[in-house]
């Protein structure tokens, strides 16, 4: 599993990087989202397909306290991933609104316990793989050469692969911001 962590994280950050060079590219951005569980910081790009589209791309890291709200009665972790994405402008004429669709693809690893206050507790380790489908609104402020987009996302969370004890997954909700360059 570390073996394609690192390989993963290699082709993504050459990806980006090949992006955000070429013609097309229009913003780089850091990203950070909360929801009621966790926090994802992380960076992303996105590349101008027309004059109300974007691809999204985005390297991260996922942080979260699942508390007794997962499977097992506490559970906390952390991993990183990336999302690939499609943003537009409703009205190209006035880009202040903006919508997206994204997934993200998690690589966690989740502490958890059973029984913490017991005389026998019981706990472990397990990698989950995450897939995590959303869909977004953001309102984006044009500052010059940056931007500031505020936004929210609903989705959800599927562990698509498990190795060790299930662990939570369902809907999700987030508040976000985004500050960019243009580029």
């Amino acid at each position: 599993m570390k073996a394609t962590k690192i390989i993963l994280f290699f082709v993504l950050m050459t990806g980006m990087s090949i992006c955000l060079n070429g013609q097309n590219a229009s913003t780089a951005s850091f990203e950070f989202q909360a929801y009621p569980t966790g926090i994802i910081p992380g960076i992303s790009a996105d590349l101008k397909l027309n004059k109300a589209s974007f691809f999204h791309v985005r390297l991260g890291a996922n942080i979260f306290d699942h508390r007794d709200l997962g499977v097992q009665e506490t559970e906390e972790g952390s991993g990183f991933g990336f999302s690939l994405g499609y943003r537009r402008f409703f009205f190209s004429d006035n880009p202040r609104w903006r919508w997206g669709l994204k997934t993200d693809l998690w690589l966690n690893e989740v502490d958890w316990t059973n029984g913490a206050n017991t005389s026998s507790p019981n706990a472990g380790r397990t990698e989950i793989t995450v897939l995590q489908p959303t869909a977004e609104l953001a309102y984006v402020w044009d500052l010059g050469g940056f931007i500031l987009a505020p936004n929210i996302a609903f989705g959800f969370e599927w562990n698509v692969q498990t190795d060790g004890e299930p662990t939570g997954d369902g809907a999700i909700l987030l508040l976000g911001i985004q500050v960019g360059k243009k580029l």
